[in-house]
């Protein structure tokens, strides 16, 4: 099971800063040569070396000049973007507001077969309805204290679903029953999103199952995740967005997502437990 959805994030960071320090090395300078050579305190180089501040481009720079390196540093600076992607603060993200972050996420779907998708906390982008996407939307914006663009967002996001009935895509879903009964907005928005469920449902394009309450449980409640086809899995945590690509992490979220699919029920069994959740509204 993963350990740390930041794990792949850290790694790739960790093997940025060892090819930096490298460098220094093979330039015959220690580190407080090559912060006397960058104009910047040595307590930095010791930081960026330890993987623990991520340089700027500038700092990439300076630190190959330093090392009379000067052809490596755009490929340095492209490996350095590659790994700040790889950990994405939502404050960062959606610091212009949310809208941006939604369209960005178009061409993977686009891009992506096959979807797996587990959620513990909220309904998968692509299956929200407006009301919904604006309830949640507005609660994430609110605690992010970021900027509301909300109903672009929601219009960006919703978007996203034409990929349930258009191209050669695959939505494999898994949901807690948890996230039927969280109440998101009113009891209309609540039941209006859970409606739309059953009405996607019978999708070719669509496995949609829960996992009930009174499941026996082999695999503890995760964090939700998204994994696109097998090339990247995208981990969901309250402050960041973190996308893992590491071959052995990825077996993992694969191997979790079939895990979780062994306590999960299906057609009527699953339509039953979205059926009650409505009724619990009334």
């Amino acid at each position: 099971m993963p350990s740390s959805p930041s794990s792949s994030a850290q790694a790739a960071r960790q093997a940025l800063a060892v090819r930096l320090a490298h460098l220094r090395k093979d330039a015959g300078i220690n580190g407080r040569e090559l912060s006397a050579r960058c104009g910047w305190h040595p307590a930095k180089t010791t930081r960026i070396q330890k993987g623990e501040a991520p340089p700027s481009d500038s700092d990439i720079r300076a630190w190959c000049e330093a090392c009379g390196a000067e052809d490596q540093a755009e490929d340095l600076i492209a490996t350095a973007r590659a790994v700040d992607s790889m950990y994405l603060e939502w404050r960062r993200l959606h610091r212009n507001g949310m809208r941006a972050a939604q369209e960005r996420l178009i061409p993977q779907y686009a891009d992506t077969a096959l979807c797996r998708v587990y959620v513990s906390n909220v309904i998968p982008g692509f299956f929200q309805t407006p009301a919904y996407a604006t309830a949640l939307m507005r609660s994430i914006t609110g605690f992010q204290g970021t900027p509301d663009d909300v109903a672009e967002a929601v219009a960006a996001r919703v978007a996203r679903s034409r990929f349930l009935y258009e191209g050669n895509h695959r939505f494999v879903v898994v949901m807690e029953e948890s996230v039927l009964r969280y109440r998101l907005g009113d009891a209309g928005t609540m039941t209006g999103q859970l409606s739309h469920l059953l009405t996607v449902m019978p999708l070719a394009s669509v496995s949609l199952g829960v996992i009930p309450f009174t499941a026996q449980r082999t695999v503890w409640p995760l964090e939700a995740f998204y994994l696109f086809d097998d090339r990247r899995v995208a981990v969901e945590t309250l402050t960041a967005k973190i996308g893992v690509t590491q071959p052995r992490e990825l077996a993992d979220y694969a191997r979790a997502f079939v895990e979780l699919s062994k306590m999960t029920v299906y057609g009527d069994s699953a339509r039953a437990l979205i059926t009650d959740a409505i009724a619990a509204l009334r």
